[in-house]
């Protein structure tokens, strides 16, 4: 849990966007929650600055990097990698902690050793780069230990944000799954994690699902000269954060119950499984760390039946830092989710744009991993369905990034309809690129 250094803190606000009216005897309440940090972190400036120590939050940075043997196959994976770690310790701000782990089937400790973090200076940036230069590739790919050590290794430090950044280039078959996941529970909650496939021999589902346990992004650099810029951008967004450990606390009244809560952007996240209970009818729903940046949530709920002309307090919602004592931190904002019954069938009918767009936004996401999971089965018309479906909905919420990529997959015939057909031959980077990304959303138009 983070200490809260007030200091370094953004300001909080928070919107919320629904249609409260609901018909008579109707029960389904749907609300955007929009959550934005001002005046703090460093996110969205195109050139990394230059961080004097103390200018930020204290932090601890692991930094994984497969050196499995497939990394030389290429050997431009390899030297990539190295080149792209070096990088990320360029970006580091002066007072960091950070680490070096290399990543086989088991992990080993690159720099700075001894079971301890180096703190970032000049200095220690030189001695990290020397490091560097000398790994080199060879034995299997075990994830869960990698990250194990990197757990051990950010939590012995007295730090607010604990990150860390993992590359692979290849499948975890050096450990089962169940031991993947377990790892993955033991270390959600205790630092955050963003996830980097190269080259196309991964598995899209292993590293989006440790981005997911551990809510950091997952990508795919296909090119391993992609990697250096890849990683000086993850780099300077984890120095932009500013508060850990940030949780959306849900009270809801008697007789109501919450049917989902699901980040909706940047990104499609479900945090209904990870609620964590909050005292009398409320519960903690964790969003990781915050710089200056805005995201959005759909809040689903279930409220008891009334009559017409009444109204009720569906939820509330509000933001929340968990201390090490057991004591919370309140962000001082909150959003007020309604509920109206009336007989006025145009205002219970209409629904609320932005809940429009997201549950648009959310079924992209699903008619993707559908339609790619079916083409790989085999069922080439579910696919074309599902992915046709896909086309239809980028083009109507003008998801040109995820249209793109679907053009990559499927020739378009009619985007409006969704009439599609699969291409004959797919290149994997760009099967895997769609994979990958697909959870991506953009914003509602204002």
């Amino acid at each position: 849990m983070a200490n809260f250094a007030k200091s370094h803190a953004p300001q909080f606000s928070m919107d919320v966007y629904q249609n409260e009216y609901l018909p008579e005897g109707g029960r389904e309440v749907n609300a955007i929650v929009t959550v934005t940090a001002t005046g703090g972190g460093t996110i969205g400036s195109a050139v990394p600055p230059a961080h004097p120590q103390g200018s930020g939050p204290s932090a601890a940075v692991a930094l994984m990097v497969d050196c499995s043997g497939s990394m030389d196959y290429p050997p431009t994976k390899m030297r990539g990698a190295r080149e792209a770690t070096a990088a990320a310790t360029d970006t580091l701000r002066d007072g960091t902690h950070f680490a070096v782990i290399g990543g086989t089937h088991v992990a080993s400790e690159v720099y700075p050793g001894g079971g301890r973090l180096a703190v970032a200076d000049a200095g220690t940036r030189e001695q990290a780069k020397q490091a560097l230069r000398r790994l080199s590739a060879g034995g299997g790919t075990a994830i869960g230990t990698w990250l194990r050590l990197a757990d051990r290794l950010l939590n012995a430090a007295d730090v607010t944000i604990r990150h860390g950044i993992l590359l692979t280039d290849g499948r975890n078959e050096h450990e089962s799954p169940e031991d993947l996941k377990a790892t993955l529970q033991a270390c959600a909650g205790r630092f955050t994690c963003d996830a980097r496939g190269v080259g196309t021999d991964w598995e899209v589902k292993e590293v989006t699902g440790i981005a997911s346990a551990l809510l950091g992004t997952a990508d795919i650099v296909a090119d391993p000269a992609g990697l250096t810029a890849d990683f000086a951008r993850m780099m300077e967004a984890a120095m932009g954060k500013e508060v850990a450990d940030v949780a959306l606390r849900v009270w809801t009244p008697v007789g109501t119950a919450i049917r989902f809560i699901k980040q909706v952007a940047p990104a499609v996240e479900d945090l209904t499984a990870r609620r964590t209970e909050a005292g009398p009818r409320a519960g903690d729903y964790p969003t990781g760390s915050w710089g200056d940046e805005s995201r959005d949530y759909h809040l689903c709920l279930e409220v008891p039946p009334a009559g017409l002309g009444q109204e009720m307090l569906a939820a509330r919602v509000s933001l929340v830092v968990p201390q090490a004592d057991g004591s919370v931190h309140n962000l001082g904002t909150q959003g007020l989710v309604r509920a109206v019954w009336t007989d006025d069938m145009t205002a219970s009918t209409s629904i609320s744009p932005q809940v429009a767009h997201y549950t648009g936004q959310a079924e992209l996401a699903q008619a993707i991993q559908q339609g790619l999971d079916l083409r790989k089965a085999g069922d080439f018309d579910g696919a074309t369905a599902k992915l046709g479906r896909a086309v239809q909905l980028a083009s109507a919420s003008g998801n040109a990034d995820t249209a793109k990529l679907l053009a990559k997959v499927v020739d378009v015939v009619d985007a409006a309809t969704g009439t599609v057909r699969l291409k004959a031959k797919v290149a994997e980077a760009d099967e895997m690129t769609l994979e990958t990304r697909s959870t991506k959303t953009v914003r509602v138009k204002k």
